[in-house]
């Protein structure tokens, strides 16, 4: 994996040159993670230019071992005040480093100040999403890893429904809870997110936190879930009705699944953001329930289980073969229930692959 970050390492070079940048200081953790390798909970990197391919890396005696063991290649300075500490080393060279990138969209403005105090000499520039950009498509390992965490997924959900663990009487809370675990038991290092299972009225709620409320006879189930293995996520939401579907509750899904089904054939390489979102939404909209869609279609998934590209009315860009997004309409009735269908793809060169294979029927418990 070295070869790999230095190959990331090289692409930030690259756009550090478009950007007028002798070096970028690099404080997101999920972003050092992409860098580097390295896993722990405080670190800093200073990424050098095309001209100069040096990188340093900074972390606290906590993680001596640990950073020699993971990210062993690079200059190494142990400090508690990671980003201060780069931006000290920068500004020491200022010769070379007069114009100093830094992630302005995840620094506070107390960071930036302790940052300002030890930049003497040295211009600091806001370079928010530079390595976001270059995280949006993922290399066959990155696809692998969300691979695997779709899979542990899929296997905790079979096992829930399989052992009646879905059921009247049972809660959203112990639904959630057993999700949780049994995703754990089959290989995630842990939930994606905090999972959601949401019933009869509380469908309806787009992210409904889980209650102690009791699932009933006629409810429907949404269930939006995740895992987490090494470092990646998947995210999935799947729908179940305890007893016999109504007509209305059948009648919304089948709406929502051709909706869903209209997104996933729209979600190739080259097609416009918004008009993948547009594929879908015109399905509800024609239905009648443009105004219950109350969200955007999708959102990148990676090392943050939302990222970019998003997939919404308003976005601009395009997908590119690599990238991993969720397609996940949905139509939701105040006070009666609400329907989401959601998978997490890949888009390939000749179309996407479905990395989240739990069935699409309307599961009846």
């Amino acid at each position: 994996m070295h070869q790999t970050h230095e190959a990331r390492r090289d692409a930030l070079r690259a756009r550090l040159v478009e950007h007028e940048l002798d070096a970028m200081l690099v404080t997101d953790l999920r972003n050092i993670r992409y860098l580097t390798g390295f896993t722990g909970s405080n670190a800093a990197l200073l990424v050098h230019s095309a001209e100069d391919k040096r990188s340093v890396f900074c972390t606290d005696g906590r993680y001596e071992q640990q950073a020699a063991a993971e990210v062993g290649q690079l200059e190494q300075v142990i400090e508690r005040q990671c980003g201060s500490a780069l931006t000290r080393r920068a500004a020491a060279d200022r010769e070379r480093f007069r114009r100093l990138g830094f992630e302005s969209q995840h620094v506070s403005v107390d960071t930036y100040d302790a940052l300002l105090e030890q930049a003497e000499g040295v211009e600091l520039r806001r370079a928010p999403g530079l390595v976001e950009r270059l995280r949006m498509v993922k290399d066959e390992s990155e696809i692998e890893a969300i691979r695997m965490a779709c899979a542990a997924a899929d296997r905790a959900l079979a096992e829930v429904i399989e052992q009646g663990e879905v059921r009247a009487g049972m809660t959203e809370r112990q639904i959630a809870r057993e999700l949780e675990s049994r995703m754990m038991d089959n290989g995630a290092a842990g939930p994606a997110f905090e999972t959601i299972v949401a019933a009869g009225a509380h469908s309806a709620i787009p992210h409904h936190r889980p209650t102690d409320a009791e699932l009933c006879t006629g409810d429907l189930v949404k269930i939006d879930f995740g895992a987490l293995v090494d470092g990646y996520h998947s995210d999935m939401t799947r729908m179940l009705v305890v007893g016999p579907p109504a007509d209305w509750q059948r009648e919304l899904y089948q709406l929502v699944r051709t909706a869903q089904a209209a997104g996933c054939q729209a979600a190739l390489g080259g097609a416009e953001l918004a008009a993948v979102d547009r594929a879908a939404r015109e399905v509800i909209e024609r239905a009648g329930y443009g105004e219950r869609f109350l969200h955007g279609l999708g959102h990148g998934v990676g090392l943050d289980v939302h990222e970019a590209p998003r997939l919404a009315k308003e976005a601009t860009g395009t997908l590119a073969a690599g990238m991993t997004v969720t397609v996940e309409p949905g139509v939701y009735l105040a006070d009666r229930g609400g329907v989401r269908i959601e998978d997490t793809l890949a888009v390939r060169e000749d179309g996407n692959e479905v990395l989240t294979l739990s069935t699409k029927e309307l599961v009846t418990v």
